[in-house]
Formats: structure tokens, sequence, C-alpha cells
């Protein structure tokens, strides 16, 4: 989702065909789903107690929409363009879109990764997930493997992903600090973290880029690029993968 949030546990998904026409870009691809089990898992030996995560101590803005804005207005400012270009992707770099809602960036990944792309498209609302799976088979759009994830976990593969994208969504995950901590498995030890919102509160949809390197950092996650992407609304933050985890317990939380 444009505008919503992602994610629990990480085993590996079922792959089902879904037929669709082909589109120009696409003619001998597939389109992908994949089909995840519902169970969470704990940090540390088996048997352990659940890790301990905090709390944010900041408003979490509500899903409202599978969508942010218009495809055609952000078409118009060119965001999708210049953020992958900004991100360097290109054909052979695996890439998650987490909070994918309509797809805007799973479409846009697709035409520019091309055939035997590895594209994961995440979201936390199963009907959301059900529309896009229905967009990618009406636009003829294949590769891309559908993930239902919770709000702590965006439930990818090991090391699966060299970049994960989350557009518009970051202010409406509900658990921060155990999602970034979770997701730091799916990432490739180069892997990257590509931040795009508003520099509002996150009441209004938003998160202020000094809160958001707070939260990242809490965790680990150094920024390495800050950009403005106007005209098109908002700011494209990217955070390289931390090479040591704290302990969930030892996580000291962002304070307002």
């Amino acid at each position: 989702m444009d505008d919503l949030a992602g994610h629990g546990a990480r085993n590996a998904p079922k792959r089902a065909v879904v037929p669709g026409r082909r589109g120009k870009w696409v003619r001998s691809a597939r389109v992908v789903v994949g089909a995840w089990a519902a169970a969470f898992y704990a940090v540390g030996a088996p048997g352990a107690e659940p890790a301990r995560f905090p709390t944010v101590d900041r408003p979490v803005a509500p899903i409202i929409s599978p969508a942010y804005s218009t495809e055609a207005e952000r078409d118009r400012h060119g965001e999708a363009e210049r953020v992958m270009n900004r991100l360097g992707v290109t054909r052979g770099m695996r890439v998650v879109d987490i909070g994918a809602g309509d797809g805007y960036y799973t479409v846009r990944l697709a035409q520019r990764l091309g055939h035997g792309a590895t594209i994961y498209a995440e979201d936390v609302s199963r009907p959301y997930l059900d529309r896009l799976a229905t967009r990618l088979t009406r636009e003829g759009v294949t590769g891309v493997t559908l993930v239902h994830g919770t709000p702590a976990d965006p439930r990818l593969p090991a090391q699966s992903v060299d970049l994960a994208i989350l557009a518009h969504m970051y202010h409406e995950i509900e658990q921060p600090y155990e999602f970034l901590y979770r997701l730091h498995a799916a990432l490739a030890p180069s892997g990257r973290v590509a931040i795009i919102d508003n520099d509002k509160d996150t009441r209004e949809h938003g998160t202020p880029p000094v809160l958001l390197r707070c939260e990242l950092a809490a965790i680990g996650y150094p920024q390495i690029d800050f950009f403005s992407l106007a005209p098109a609304d908002g700011y494209l933050a990217v955070f390289a993968r931390p090479e040591v985890l704290p302990r969930p317990e030892a996580i000291q939380p962002c304070r307002r």
C-alpha cells in the first residue's frame, strides 16, 4: 500500500501461476503469487521467550487507502523514475515493495527490471493483495511474488532482497522497531532500505526526517543518502543494512 503498513515468520512461499494477458515488456514471463504460513517466531533458541521490543513513542497513522495520490499525478512529477534512478535500480537487482497497496512501485519496478526479475510485493492487507493480483494479471505484469506480512514482520525469505522500498507508509507501521529488526534478515549483506515519506507529523501521514533517522539508528541502520523529491511529494531517505543488530531488550526507543 502506498500509504500503509507492513509485516512475522519466514517460511519460503508456495508459488502458483496466475494466468494473465501478456504485455509488451513481459511476453514470456509469469505472474507469481506467494502464499505464506501465518506462524510467528521468537528471536533466539527454540523454546525461548518471545523477544521483547519497545513500543513506539509517537502516534501511528491509520491505514486509510491502498494508494497515495493518483498514479498519473505521481508520474507527472516523475516520482518513481527519479527514485529508481537515484537508487540505481537495474536488471538483476532483487527488490521488495513493502506496503505495496495498489502496486504503483511494483508495476514500475517490473517494467524497469524486466523478464526474470525478482520482485516481492508485500502488504498487511489481504484485500489489497487480492486487488493487486488482479491488476498484475490484467496488465500482464509478471515475475512478482505477493507476500502477506504482519504489523511486526514483512515475512520475506532470508537474504532475498537487495533493496526494500517503503513508499508513503512508514508512519503507519505499528511496531517499527520489531519490523526493522526482522527486515534485517531479508536483506542481502549489501542491502539497503529506501523510505519515501513527507516531512510532517506522523498523525498527518508523514515522518519528520530527524525522527526517521533516530528510529532506524535505534536498530543500527545508518543513513547513507537523503534526497528531496520536489516537485513530487516528500523525500527519499536511504539506509544501509546493519552488520550487527542490538538485542531486542537493549533497543532504545526515540522519545518525542
